[in-house]
């Protein structure tokens, strides 16, 4: 079920990395040249891509979930990395998690233009072209992937579509967004042209042509979003319609269904369900770990002492947000699945919520850095979702009776009996923070909405009782350009606004 996983151990292990100062030349020349001699060595490079895949999750939650509303996660007592996160500190530009999100996705980036340069000159050793370009359509997804998750978590980066060297990346400077999002999409529309519909088991976790529409289509309403008069993900287009069509043709395809039950679309046992449509894969037990991290980023590792498990790496609690927590009816199945309210260790109470979404506690691993759960992406309900906030946004084709309709559905699932009639942009988005908490779109959520303005300062005011939040300014809608790439080369990139 998971074979792709285990290739990309075969492939990681042969394609193996080294850094450098930019992070962009991860693959060494020498073996990059006398590698791709075959067709499965040409499979190997584009599974290695997917190996950059591995730490999204955590990153979502470190940069998305905990810069948002759902979230209060200020000092216990100690210094933490997620402290400035979620407290809008200025000087973050240095900070761990933001590292990582550049030089993660840079390397996946590097990954993928090795392969696609070396598809472009020896990728005749491919007799099946079919397969051919369902590998370029691979590499191409993956490197729209990790430029869309670049642009919306710094505005302006570097565009480089061919394998550079160190020299060579010191001289390209960040380009504008709107460039950054004309090769998104040319990557994905390739993608959609070649990549097949589904797979068969040994495949399973590649990405298909819905994947990359559904992709696109959240390209599309990012690039719709609001300006707020900084280099950011939003362009003020106005291209709900064409987003619309995208996420019609996944419904409509009839491959995905929308689950009657909320606890089974993360079940252990119920893994690539049918409300999957793309998502980040792991398998346990492999040399080098090949598992998950993110199931503990947001849970104490007292929580898991308190059920006789060893800790795991969440180290102190980084509470929910009781407005969130307080907002849920109580008759909602998803507070009580995704929330954990209270526990003792060590005789002390601890009566902070927090997000425990994705533990099965009967499933803890023996190894921490080797969960066997998946992480999804992109799931059916978010289709859905998405297609009510495109008409709710002026797209042409839909009507208020199918917001109604979606809404209302999400919300019988939940245990919710009451339904509701005329929803605005507002309360679909109240809907969303409750569907999809701890899966790592709430700050995209908010930025894309324009609700980022309103909420936040709004939100800060209500909770922050310590007092540790700095106010809220647009500049801080994006992330610091890392530090360590702007010590690389004075005056190669400016730092962005506000830090």
């Amino acid at each position: 079920m998971k074979k792709i996983f285990y290739l990309i151990v075969i492939a990681t292990a042969i394609l193996s990395s080294c850094s450098d100062e930019l992070d962009l030349s991860p693959i060494s020349s020498a073996t990059t040249e006398t590698f791709y001699q075959s067709t499965n060595d040409f499979i190997q490079g584009v599974n290695a891509i997917y190996n950059d895949l591995r730490g999204y999750p955590d990153r979502q939650l470190n940069l998305s979930e905990t810069r948002s509303d759902n979230l209060y996660a200020v000092s216990d007592g100690g210094v933490r990395d997620w402290e400035g996160i979620n407290s809008f500190h200025k000087t973050i530009a240095s900070n761990t998690y933001i590292s990582e999100a550049w030089l993660t996705n840079f390397n996946g980036i590097y990954r993928a233009n090795v392969v696609l340069d070396k598809l472009a000159s020896n990728g005749s050793v491919i007799t099946d072209a079919a397969l051919r370009n369902r590998l370029e359509g691979e590499a191409r997804f993956l490197r729209a992937f990790y430029y869309f998750d670049l642009v919306r978590w710094f505005g302006k980066v570097p565009v480089i579509e061919s394998p550079v060297s160190v020299s060579e990346a010191l001289k390209i400077p960040r380009a504008e967004v709107a460039d950054v999002y004309k090769l998104i999409i040319a990557d994905l529309q390739f993608a959609i042209d070649n990549l097949p519909t589904s797979y068969t088991a040994a495949n399973t976790g590649r990405v298909t042509k819905y994947a990359a529409q559904g992709m696109l289509a959240l390209v599309y309403m990012t690039r719709s979003g609001p300006t707020y008069n900084i280099n950011g993900p939003g362009l003020g287009l106005n291209e709900w319609t064409q987003a619309l069509t995208l996420l019609n043709s996944i419904i409509s395809s009839g491959k995905y269904s929308f689950l009657s039950s909320y606890s089974n679309i993360f079940s252990y046992t119920n893994e690539n369900n049918a409300e999957v449509i793309f998502d980040v894969q792991y398998v346990t037990g492999l040399s080098p770990v090949m598992g998950g991290t993110f199931p503990w980023v947001l849970v104490p590792d007292t929580w898991f002492q308190s059920l006789g498990k060893a800790v795991q790496g969440g180290l102190t609690i980084r509470p929910a947000s009781n407005i969130l927590v307080n907002s849920f009816d109580a008759a909602d199945v998803r507070k009580s699945f995704s929330i954990q309210q209270g526990y003792t260790y060590n005789s002390v109470y601890e009566e902070r919520p927090f997000f425990k979404k994705y533990v099965d506690i009967t499933k803890v691993p023996s190894n921490r850095l080797d969960w066997p759960i998946n992480f999804i992406v992109l799931r059916y309900t978010d289709i859905l979702m998405l297609k009510a906030e495109c008409i709710l946004n002026g797209a042409s084709g839909g009507t208020q009776a199918e917001v109604d309709a979606i809404v209302n559905q999400v919300r019988l699932r939940a245990g919710l009996t009451t339904t509701r009639s005329n929803v605005t942009k507002a309360q679909l988005f109240e809907e969303r923070q409750k569907e999809f908490m701890a899966e790592g779109s709430r700050w995209h959520d908010l930025v894309r909405s324009g609700l980022v303005t309103s909420v936040m300062p709004a939100w800060i005011s209500a909770i922050d009782v310590q007092n540790q939040i700095q106010p809220f300014q647009n500049n801080y809608i994006i992330y610091p350009i890392p530090q360590s790439e702007l010590d690389v080369k004075q005056g190669l990139y400016e730092q962005n606004p506000g830090y």
